[in-house]
């Protein structure tokens, strides 16, 4: 189809992974063993919840989100790279390709927001334990989640609508292994500016306002505990917030890395390694973060396991 003398874009090709042609099989063992452990260690963690009275609290309700977050950013990527893989052309429909974009900003804003909402809930719970259940009420817990998928959405939905508006040349090659906002602006050949006005507002909003917030709560509750620095609250704190800092430092650091302190030797390939690392490690590594560090979702895996094993013994 053709616009005066520029070639419409019906399909995009995405370049992957740098891997050399003999590594593909290796490779592609690797990354369908790590979204299978994603999957499954994230939906465990929404299970558990789900099943167990006891994890019915505020910081459990925000956990059982970020985990679906995890477990639904991993697919929007992980499936068609696989695919891309095994495939001789790696493509992508143009509406797939938006498709695609738009879930993934969607799954990694309502990460970093309800990230947020963890470390406020933390911090209610050590600054003023007493206060905590009229503090953290259902209400304002199930108004938190609604506010992170509102503004996601909206947020989302804004880049994907400014992208759809670009025209694209006859170059749709995009050198990453999925489309990626930044890739798709490089191809385009219609005025970007507001595209690049918009990244800065909202990407502000998205990155820098939620890890100043949680900067912020974690600032709080360290001054709080060195006003009685005693062993048992140093304990208290370390087993409540441990999780949630290794998270937010897996998140965060990444991301911060790629897009806010770029290097001028920044390559195509130190920037697709850095995107698997929070697009495809962070969400599979989670589930292990907040298993092992926390001694209410043991408890109720073991309880969970015990009660199926004795309704299966007694069948």
């Amino acid at each position: 189809m053709e616009r005066g003398n520029q070639t419409v874009v019906s399909e995009f090709l995405l370049l992957g992974l740098p891997i050399e042609p003999h590594q593909q099989d290796l490779f592609y063992a690797l990354f369908l063993s790590m979204y299978l452990t994603t999957a499954l260690g994230n939906l465990i963690i929404i299970i558990l919840i789900h099943l167990d009275s006891h994890l019915h609290t505020p910081m459990y309700l925000f956990l059982s989100n970020l985990s679906f977050s995890d477990f639904c950013f991993s697919s929007v990527t992980i499936p068609k790279l696989l695919q891309n893989m095994q495939s001789q052309v790696p493509s992508i429909p143009y509406a797939g390709c938006l498709a695609q974009m738009y879930f993934f900003l969607l799954f990694a804003d309502l990460e970093s927001f309800l990230l947020v909402a963890m470390a406020y809930d933390r911090y209610v719970a050590i600054c003023f334990p007493l206060h905590y259940t009229s503090i953290m009420s259902p209400k304002l817990c199930l108004c938190l989640v609604a506010l992170s998928w509102l503004l996601t959405t909206v947020i989302s939905l804004s880049h994907t609508l400014l992208m759809a508006r670009l025209s694209f040349c006859a170059n749709n090659v995009i050198p990453h292994f999925f489309c990626d906002m930044s890739a798709l602006l490089k191809l385009a050949c219609s005025d970007i500016q507001i595209n690049k006005l918009m990244i800065f507002i909202l990407g502000g909003l998205v990155i820098i306002v939620p890890f100043l917030l949680i900067f912020s709560s974690y600032a709080r509750i360290v001054s709080s505990i060195l006003k009685v620095p005693s062993s048992r609250s140093i304990r208290k704190a370390f087993s409540t917030c441990g999780s949630h800092l290794s998270v937010v430092s897996l998140f965060y650091g990444t991301i911060i890395g790629l897009y806010l302190c770029p290097s001028a030797n920044n390559s195509t390939i130190k920037e697709t390694v850095m995107a698997v690392m929070y697009t495809v490690v962070t969400p599979m590594l989670n589930p292990f973060i907040y298993s092992f560090r926390n001694q209410d979702i043991k408890g109720a895996f073991k309880k969970v396991f015990s009660k199926q094993m004795a309704n299966f013994s007694l069948r």
